[in-house]
């Protein structure tokens, strides 16, 4: 679809599936491929060609919606003609997909950044999120079902009601009494219903290398979220949430990549887990900008060279302030 570079047998491809708007993701991985000196193209898909990621790519494939049966497929089929090294999902939609299949990319010769199927199941199921986080002592809002919560004679007020297989906040609703709780239970399918939160909202980006090691953490602070992506947000050097996001990835085994965890700081200084996402997050780049260097780390493993990689070898306070940009037809 899109401008094509000469492949040769030397050149790494990197695959974006979903890209979506993920522009500034595309640039960050084709950056430290510049750095390292590696011949890479980079190629991404989407359902639509009025996709700005996907006109900045080297070149762009149309698929099938991740729903499709054909979607593995034309995958597997582009990372044969196109000689794809590395995929790596954007989105959540694909993540399961891309985990039970994890084995036919590599057989073709292609990494696949995503954790199990048993993992991803865990994250994209907030009650199976829920019971992990109780499980294994981290600390994490109560959860229960609608009906549950309806059941009791006493609720504190207010909660905060979400789909348990949601995804980029949609479905969400902080409600203040049984009427509101009756209203959204009745009109958003899958909803739970969780103790509502005062505090600092937090994302982690966590870094897990190819041998599910965990080697960074870069804990956020959200100033302003837009659509459920971050649009504002700010580097918070925190040793406690780094080290508590470490252990709850280490435990969970979730890896390769980059694992994406929420969280509140409390009023009292409690650390509440709240959501786990075993991809890259929407503000991603802020840490990459940082200096936690995840495409660089990556291509490097992948490509067999030595990684240096500091736990805590990113900048503080570092601040992200997004705004949208043109991409022209």
């Amino acid at each position: 679809m899109k401008k094509q570079r000469t492949k040769t047998e030397n050149n790494l491809g990197v695959l974006f599936t979903c890209i979506g708007r993920r522009v500034s993701l595309l640039n960050s991985f084709r950056r430290a491929a510049k750095q390292l000196k590696i011949n890479a193209s980079f190629f991404g898909t989407d359902t639509t060609e009025l996709s700005s990621a996907l006109q900045l790519c080297d070149e762009g494939f149309l698929v099938k919606p991740t729903t499709h049966p054909r979607y593995i497929g034309q995958l597997l089929s582009i990372v044969k003609t196109s000689r794809v090294k590395l995929l790596v999902p954007t989105i959540d939609l694909d993540l399961k997909l891309l985990a039970r299949n994890k084995r036919k990319f590599a057989a073709m010769g292609c990494r696949v950044l995503v954790s199990n199927p048993e993992v991803i199941d865990i994250c994209q199921d907030k009650r199976k999120t829920y019971q992990f986080l109780v499980k294994n002592s981290f600390d994490t809002p109560v959860t229960m079902s609608v009906r549950s919560a309806l059941s009791k004679k006493k609720l504190n007020w207010p909660c905060f009601l979400k789909p348990w297989d949601g995804y980029a906040g949609r479905g969400n609703a902080v409600v203040n009494n049984r009427r509101e709780l009756l209203f959204y239970a009745k009109r958003i399918p899958n909803l739970i219903c969780q103790e509502f939160i005062e505090g600092t909202e937090h994302t982690c980006d966590v870094y897990v290398d190819f041998c599910l090691r965990v080697r960074c953490v870069v804990p956020r602070k959200r100033i302003e979220v837009r659509a459920g992506e971050v649009s504002k947000a700010q580097v918070v050097k925190d040793p406690r949430i780094m080290s508590e996001a470490a252990i709850l990835v280490e435990t969970l085994g979730a890896g390769p990549g980059v694992i994406t965890l929420q969280l509140f700081l409390t009023k009292n200084d409690r650390v509440k887990f709240v959501e786990i996402n075993p991809r890259f997050g929407g503000g991603a780049p802020l840490s990459i900008k940082a200096g936690a260097n995840f495409p660089k780390w990556i291509l490097q493993e992948l490509s067999g060279k030595k990684t240096n990689i500091r736990f805590d070898g990113f900048k503080d306070d570092l601040i992200m302030l997004r705004y949208d940009s043109e991409v022209w037809l």
